[in-house]
Protein backbone atom coordinates (compact mmCIF):
# COMPACT_ATOMS: atom_id res chain seq x y z
CA UNK A 1 0.00 0.00 0.00
CA UNK A 2 2.72 2.44 0.63
CA UNK A 3 4.27 1.78 -2.57
CA UNK A 4 1.12 2.54 -3.93
CA UNK A 5 0.89 5.94 -1.94
CA UNK A 6 3.89 6.90 -3.50
CA UNK A 7 3.81 5.70 -7.10
CA UNK A 8 0.10 7.94 -6.89
CA UNK A 9 2.09 11.16 -5.25
CA UNK A 10 4.70 11.00 -7.83
CA UNK A 11 2.16 10.76 -10.77
CA UNK A 12 0.74 13.75 -9.45
CA UNK A 13 3.79 15.79 -9.24
CA UNK A 14 4.69 14.69 -12.62
CA UNK A 15 1.44 15.16 -13.88
CA UNK A 16 2.11 18.83 -12.93
CA UNK A 17 5.04 19.35 -13.91
CA UNK A 18 4.01 21.05 -17.75
CA UNK A 19 1.98 23.02 -16.13
CA UNK A 20 4.39 24.52 -12.89
CA UNK A 21 7.16 24.98 -15.60
CA UNK A 22 5.32 26.86 -18.17
CA UNK A 23 4.21 29.34 -16.04
CA UNK A 24 7.45 30.31 -14.86
CA UNK A 25 8.86 30.65 -18.65
CA UNK A 26 10.96 33.43 -19.67
CA UNK A 27 9.42 34.74 -23.07
CA UNK A 28 12.08 36.78 -25.15
CA UNK A 29 10.43 38.74 -28.42
CA UNK A 30 12.36 41.05 -30.85
CA UNK A 31 9.06 42.70 -32.13
CA UNK A 32 7.77 45.14 -29.21
CA UNK A 33 6.05 48.55 -28.76
CA UNK A 34 8.99 50.95 -28.12
CA UNK A 35 12.05 48.71 -29.97
CA UNK A 36 12.40 51.61 -31.98
CA UNK A 37 12.76 54.14 -30.05
CA UNK A 38 14.64 52.00 -27.71
CA UNK A 39 17.04 51.54 -30.82
CA UNK A 40 17.06 55.22 -31.28
CA UNK A 41 18.69 56.06 -28.14
CA UNK A 42 21.20 53.88 -27.87
CA UNK A 43 21.95 54.27 -31.54
CA UNK A 44 21.97 58.44 -30.33
CA UNK A 45 24.49 57.26 -27.60
CA UNK A 46 27.30 55.88 -29.68
CA UNK A 47 26.61 58.97 -32.47
CA UNK A 48 27.85 61.07 -29.59
CA UNK A 49 29.91 59.21 -28.51
CA UNK A 50 32.07 59.33 -31.76
CA UNK A 51 31.47 63.33 -32.16
CA UNK A 52 32.93 63.25 -28.58
CA UNK A 53 30.06 64.83 -27.67
CA UNK A 54 30.08 63.23 -24.06
CA UNK A 55 26.63 65.86 -22.73
CA UNK A 56 24.91 64.31 -25.44
CA UNK A 57 26.49 60.77 -24.12
CA UNK A 58 24.84 61.47 -20.90
CA UNK A 59 21.61 63.04 -21.70
CA UNK A 60 20.79 58.93 -23.31
CA UNK A 61 21.26 58.09 -19.69
CA UNK A 62 18.48 58.11 -17.03
CA UNK A 63 19.31 59.93 -13.64
CA UNK A 64 19.65 56.84 -11.77
CA UNK A 65 21.43 55.14 -15.00
CA UNK A 66 24.09 52.62 -13.28
CA UNK A 67 27.38 51.89 -16.23
CA UNK A 68 29.20 48.40 -15.77
CA UNK A 69 32.69 47.62 -17.46
CA UNK A 70 33.91 50.47 -18.48
CA UNK A 71 38.06 50.47 -17.75
CA UNK A 72 37.73 46.69 -17.35
CA UNK A 73 36.55 46.91 -13.98
CA UNK A 74 33.48 45.30 -11.95
CA UNK A 75 32.55 48.46 -10.70
CA UNK A 76 29.40 50.40 -11.31
CA UNK A 77 29.53 53.94 -12.64
CA UNK A 78 26.97 56.55 -11.77
CA UNK A 79 25.64 58.90 -14.21
CA UNK A 80 28.34 61.29 -13.09
CA UNK A 81 31.40 59.12 -12.93
CA UNK A 82 30.34 58.06 -16.58
CA UNK A 83 30.80 61.50 -17.78
CA UNK A 84 33.79 61.76 -16.00
CA UNK A 85 35.50 58.64 -17.60
CA UNK A 86 33.88 59.38 -21.09
CA UNK A 87 35.25 63.62 -20.90
CA UNK A 88 39.17 61.86 -20.32
CA UNK A 89 38.26 59.58 -23.42
CA UNK A 90 37.23 62.06 -25.77
CA UNK A 91 39.83 64.28 -24.62
CA UNK A 92 43.03 61.82 -25.47
CA UNK A 93 41.28 59.67 -28.47
CA UNK A 94 39.12 59.95 -31.54
CA UNK A 95 36.32 57.34 -31.12
CA UNK A 96 35.23 56.07 -34.62
CA UNK A 97 32.71 52.85 -34.52
CA UNK A 98 32.27 50.62 -37.11
CA UNK A 99 30.99 47.09 -38.24
CA UNK A 100 27.84 48.15 -35.88
CA UNK A 101 25.09 45.65 -34.93
CA UNK A 102 22.23 46.07 -32.74
CA UNK A 103 19.16 44.24 -31.75
CA UNK A 104 16.22 44.79 -29.42
CA UNK A 105 15.12 42.83 -27.24
CA UNK A 106 12.13 42.47 -24.65
CA UNK A 107 12.73 39.92 -21.97
CA UNK A 108 9.62 39.34 -19.94
CA UNK A 109 9.01 36.46 -16.57
CA UNK A 110 13.14 36.76 -15.88
CA UNK A 111 15.50 38.03 -13.80
CA UNK A 112 17.24 39.95 -16.71
CA UNK A 113 13.24 41.65 -17.64
CA UNK A 114 13.09 44.65 -19.44
CA UNK A 115 13.50 46.05 -23.15
CA UNK A 116 16.89 45.79 -24.08
CA UNK A 117 19.05 47.10 -27.12
CA UNK A 118 22.40 44.95 -27.63
CA UNK A 119 24.79 46.10 -29.61
CA UNK A 120 28.24 45.17 -31.24
CA UNK A 121 31.00 46.23 -33.22
CA UNK A 122 34.28 47.72 -32.99
CA UNK A 123 35.76 50.97 -31.32
CA UNK A 124 38.66 51.86 -33.42
CA UNK A 125 40.76 54.48 -30.57
CA UNK A 126 42.86 56.87 -32.18
CA UNK A 127 45.64 58.84 -29.80
CA UNK A 128 44.71 62.71 -31.16
CA UNK A 129 48.71 63.00 -29.69
CA UNK A 130 50.58 60.31 -31.24
CA UNK A 131 48.09 59.48 -33.73
CA UNK A 132 48.80 55.78 -32.61
CA UNK A 133 45.13 53.38 -33.30
CA UNK A 134 44.12 50.55 -30.63
CA UNK A 135 40.93 48.30 -32.50
CA UNK A 136 38.65 47.25 -29.90
CA UNK A 137 35.95 45.07 -30.69
CA UNK A 138 33.33 45.26 -28.01
CA UNK A 139 29.70 44.72 -26.95
CA UNK A 140 27.33 46.73 -24.52
CA UNK A 141 23.78 45.54 -23.22
CA UNK A 142 21.13 48.24 -22.32
CA UNK A 143 17.88 48.24 -20.53
CA UNK A 144 15.95 51.18 -21.67
CA UNK A 145 12.80 52.43 -19.25
CA UNK A 146 11.03 55.70 -20.39
CA UNK A 147 13.12 56.31 -23.29
CA UNK A 148 16.57 56.62 -21.26
CA UNK A 149 19.36 53.62 -20.82
CA UNK A 150 18.70 52.91 -17.13
CA UNK A 151 21.81 50.27 -17.11
CA UNK A 152 24.65 49.24 -19.04
CA UNK A 153 27.42 46.86 -19.49
CA UNK A 154 29.80 46.97 -21.66
CA UNK A 155 32.07 44.08 -22.28
CA UNK A 156 35.47 44.76 -23.90
CA UNK A 157 38.98 43.20 -24.50
CA UNK A 158 41.14 44.98 -21.77
CA UNK A 159 43.97 42.92 -22.81
CA UNK A 160 44.14 44.17 -26.18
CA UNK A 161 44.14 47.72 -24.95
CA UNK A 162 47.10 47.18 -22.49
CA UNK A 163 49.26 45.55 -25.12
CA UNK A 164 48.59 48.23 -27.64
CA UNK A 165 50.25 50.71 -25.02
CA UNK A 166 52.80 48.56 -24.67
CA UNK A 167 52.11 46.34 -21.92
CA UNK A 168 53.39 42.49 -21.81
CA UNK A 169 51.79 39.21 -20.57
CA UNK A 170 54.64 36.88 -19.52
CA UNK A 171 54.54 33.52 -18.11
CA UNK A 172 55.11 33.01 -14.51
CA UNK A 173 58.85 32.02 -13.76
CA UNK A 174 58.62 28.19 -11.86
Amino acid sequence: MKILKTMMALICVMALMPGISSAQEQEVTLEFQNAAKALEVVQAYTKALQAGDVATMNAQLAPGAMIYGLGGGLDSLTVAQHKEYYTNSTNLFKHTLSQELYLPVKVTNNWNEGEWVLSWGVNTLQHKATGKIITVPYHTAGRIVNGKIEFLRYWYDMLNILEAQGFEIKPPSN
